[in-house]
């Protein structure tokens, strides 16, 4: 069986685990009980240099969609092939809700959204509304949280299971316990 996870994916996310290992003395266990401490290294790295941070949140950006993939599923779209931007790689959940792992990275150590990555989450234009649905439903969060990669995981997971219980809706295998459906308009990128 091939493996799931492209080899410059895998050498980014092990990097990360060894800065957080050199810097706080924590290992990284690819799991979301270990996420809390990658948020406190990214809030240490703001103010280093340009290069350095670029590296930080590319290599962060891989260790976290590996969390995801590992817990939700999904694949890894490189976009050029692996020589591509690698702050442009993807996370596509089985779901099609899909995002930029790097550019949830960079808006956790700026604590804002940035103009010039990706930090929204997208889905097929036919699952768009229930996203926007699902995040509009959500209670309000401070804004460490929201921009936190905890934040972000607890996110995904939530509307991944609403477009779980969507998708199994509109193949007429579920019936009960469905979150509302909304029109099937695309609408663009969601937050």
């Amino acid at each position: 069986m091939d493996d799931p996870v492209p080899p410059r994916v895998r050498e980014y996310a092990d990097q990360v685990v060894t800065y957080v290992r050199n810097a706080l003395g924590v290992t990284l266990e690819y799991d979301s009980n270990t996420l809390p401490v990658l948020d406190h290294y990214l809030r240490t790295v703001v103010g280093t240099q340009i290069a350095t941070l670029q590296l930080v949140i590319a290599t962060s950006g891989a260790y976290f969609g590996e969390v995801v993939r590992r817990r939700l599923g999904g694949r890894w779209e490189l976009g050029g092939g692996e020589d591509g931007k690698d702050v442009e790689w993807r996370m596509v959940l089985p779901t099609g809700l899909n995002f930029q792992p790097a550019g949830f990275v960079a808006a956790a150590i700026a604590q804002a959204d940035l103009d010039d990555l990706d930090s929204e989450l997208d889905a097929p234009p036919r699952m768009r509304p229930h996203v926007q649905q699902a995040l509009s439903r959500m209670g309000e969060v401070s804004v460490e949280d929201y921009y936190s990669l905890c934040g972000r995981l607890d996110t995904l997971e939530h509307v991944h299971e609403v477009l779980v219980a969507v998708a199994a809706q509109m193949m007429g295998n579920v019936e009960d316990d469905v979150p509302e459906l909304v029109s099937d308009e695309p609408s663009g990128s969601v937050n």
